[in-house]
């Protein structure tokens, strides 16, 4: 009976077909991930085991390694657009884009997404006032690689737990629309009597600019009036996180 996964060569005689080549490094990587936990694994191995699932019958350690040098960290590939992954995708595989780039795309952008919420959910559950450093992996995860400016709002209760965290505009990379009576109309809509202040430096450094201190001003202005209070506004970037309260700003 013929081999099933025999198929005849050039020649004609029926030959068996070759593993790929990257079949033994696949399980190879998966015993070492196991045997010594996945804290042990350099970032381009750790890419490499998740796109396993996303890409079955390549070689994936190039692409994982064009995806850390396109975008500098594992948090900067999640925080990548969708169309900048995938173009990636297709051009490191050598394929058209579609629907195999596409899901490896989505697929990235998903564990981003998880981590994301799973750094949200301490600061969600407890007072966010007392619960700083939750505070801050938060606003990190969610704003240290976006490329261009992002001002959020985080709306709380009276015991400052998180009601909601809404992004109020997106901007260029240096600047986004601030309208200070509608941060304060938001906060009256969600009964929410203190509010945190967010957005991001795309250039990586966190310290408030002019126009960010003037634009928090006004919106403790509009809050006062109101009964609604600013408990601090903070700027993220690549080397930190800038606090307006503990610098003395407000």
């Amino acid at each position: 009976m013929t081999d099933p996964s025999a198929e005849p060569d050039a020649a004609g005689p029926v030959t068996r077909k070759t593993p790929p080549r990257h079949s033994g490094h696949r399980e190879r990587l998966r015993e070492r991930a196991a045997r010594g936990g996945l804290d042990a694994l350099p970032d381009y191995e750790l890419l490499e085991l998740l796109l396993f699932r996303s890409i079955p019958y390549k070689d994936t350690k190039p692409l994982a390694k064009d995806l850390l040098a396109r975008f500098g960290s594992l948090e900067g590939i999640g925080a990548a657009s969708h169309e900048a992954i995938d173009d990636l995708v297709a051009r490191s595989l050598n394929i058209v884009r579609g629907k195999q780039s596409r899901a490896t795309a989505l697929d990235l952008q998903l564990i981003y997404d998880v981590a994301r919420r799973v750094a949200r959910e301490p600061a969600s559950k407890r007072a966010v006032i007392s619960s700083w450093s939750a505070l801050v992996a938060y606003v990190r995860v969610a704003l240290q690689h976006e490329p261009r400016e992002q001002f959020r709002v985080l709306y709380l209760d009276k015991k400052n737990q998180l009601i909601l965290d809404e992004i109020q505009n997106r901007g260029t990379v240096d600047h986004a629309p601030v309208y200070p009576r509608e941060v304060i109309r938001r906060a009256l809509e969600l009964s929410s009597p203190n509010i945190i202040i967010v957005h991001n430096h795309p250039s990586g450094d966190p310290t408030p600019s002019p126009a960010d201190v003037d634009m928090t001003r006004q919106v403790i202005a509009a809050g006062r009036s109101l009964n609604v209070t600013v408990h601090d506004h903070l700027v993220v970037g690549r080397d930190g996180v800038a606090s307006f309260k503990q610098l003395g700003l407000m």
